[in-house]
């Protein structure tokens, strides 16, 4: 039914990053945002009202995650991602069983929505069970099954599966529509040149995504970089950059190519904490950002980061970009925030996500500032409550999240799924992979 709520603070994530005092969000009984402002300025509504706490902000958008690898949480740790992939990564996955990936997905999606993230970028091996996954824990997603050049997997099938996916069900589907279907080919490393031009031009024909892995590692696609000048060139050579597309990582970019996204409006998925962890390298986010590339934030996967909070990635990525600039200007919190939320919507090509606004879906995050983190109230300058929540608070005062409208997270637990079962049924699915 239709609700509103009001909070002594809400965050629109508008692009001034506004902090709004004493505000309402009101969403109709179709799950959308009708309102969102001052009190005051609100609309008459006889809709019941849900007094909040606190701070109201959108859900956070993880624009690159793997999440059923959380299943394979904490293996090959301390290894470069090269030999990370070869030696531990890919040799598990080919035991992945469907239920596997269902019962990894589950605890991921949970953990995401706990932490404030209501939608997220999926690439992963069986992505029909994602999508049940994710509609069974009430978040969002944006999903893709990888499509990639291995010994005995048939590269175009899985193109001509994704494609008649969507033709099947449509682009977006399930409730509030939760899941968009994407074509996620892996990287320009692993999938030959004509490969990469059929995946656009099958995404370009039904208006869907393309994910893909770009620049990641300064060694992993040193053939393509010698024979087509960088990866983002060959993408352009084989117009995979004509349509939507979202390139993850993208660490070892020239300016040139960080030019031809912003000529091609390629979105980006910045994700400092594996980026760091894999040693891969430090992207370029100020001048990605300078040249108006749209940026979101990933995790990536929970095996190479190891977690799913993307909030820590909020930090990371303002972190990383003052030491590697030497400039602690360089990024601010407010940046950093919207990164999270408005910028991931933006690098996904999404206008419906991100942001309290009408006819945006209302997916919000409700964070309860009886904490350490906010000890000098509310009632401060807006500069310093933002930094109070990026820098000091993050994830840990998340208290209720909702979907569409719907309450999925309340007071800190799952509505949908009880967590103890996804964990044991996690469990089971990990020490069976192990063997």
């Amino acid at each position: 039914m239709s609700r509103r709520f009001r909070a002594p603070v809400v965050l629109p994530c508008d692009p001034a990053c506004s902090v709004l005092r004493d505000a309402v969000v009101d969403v109709a009984d179709d799950g959308r945002i009708t309102y969102c402002g001052p009190r005051a300025a609100a609309p008459d509504s006889a809709a019941p009202v849900t007094e909040l706490t606190g701070i109201l902000l959108p859900g956070l958008v993880n624009a690159h995650a793997h999440s059923p690898m959380t299943l394979l949480r904490g293996m090959g740790g301390d290894l470069p991602l090269v030999r990370w992939l070869n030696e531990i990564i890919w040799p598990l996955e080919a035991n992945l069983r469907a239920e596997d990936v269902r019962a990894g997905m589950v605890l991921g999606s949970l953990e995401m929505l706990r932490h404030g993230v209501t939608t997220s970028a999926e690439m992963y091996f069986h992505a029909e069970e994602m999508a049940d996954a994710v509609l069974s824990t009430g978040a969002r997603a944006v999903l893709g099954g990888p499509i990639i050049d291995l010994p005995n997997v048939d590269w175009r099938a899985m193109i001509d599966a994704a494609a008649r996916w969507i033709d099947a069900d449509g682009l977006r589907f399930g409730p509030g529509e939760r899941i968009e279907l994407s074509f996620a080919a892996h990287s320009a490393y692993m999938l030959p040149p004509e490969a990469l031009r059929l995946t656009g031009e099958a995404a370009r024909e039904r208006g869907a995504l393309v994910q893909i892995h770009v620049a990641e590692a300064a060694d992993e696609d040193q053939r393509q970089r010698a024979e087509h000048g960088s990866v983002p060139r060959l993408l352009d050579k084989m117009g995979l950059l004509d349509g939507r597309v979202l390139a993850a990582h993208a660490v070892h970019l020239s300016d040139e190519d960080i030019a031809l996204f912003a000529a091609r409006g390629v979105g980006v998925a910045h994700c400092p904490g594996s980026n760091a962890k894999l040693a891969s390298g430090f992207a370029r986010l100020t001048d990605l950002r300078a040249a108006k590339v749209p940026v979101g934030l990933g995790t990536d996967g929970p095996a190479s980061n190891d977690d799913l909070d993307l909030w820590e990635e909020v930090q990371l990525s303002a972190l990383l970009a003052r030491l590697s600039t030497k400039d602690s200007t360089a990024v601010r919190a407010v940046d950093a925030l919207l990164m999270a939320t408005r910028g991931g919507a933006e690098a996904l090509g999404r206008d419906d996500i991100g942001a309290l606004e009408p006819g945006r879906w209302a997916d919000f995050v409700h964070i309860d500032t009886d904490d350490f983190a906010f000890a000098a109230g509310l009632d401060v300058s807006d500069e310093q409550l933002l930094a109070n929540l990026v820098w000091a608070s993050g994830s840990r005062r998340v208290r209720d999240v909702w979907v569409a409208g719907e309450k999925v997270i309340a007071d800190g637990e799952p509505v949908r799924v009880e967590r103890a079962k996804a964990q044991e049924a996690a469990r089971e699915a990990a020490a069976r992979l192990r063997g």
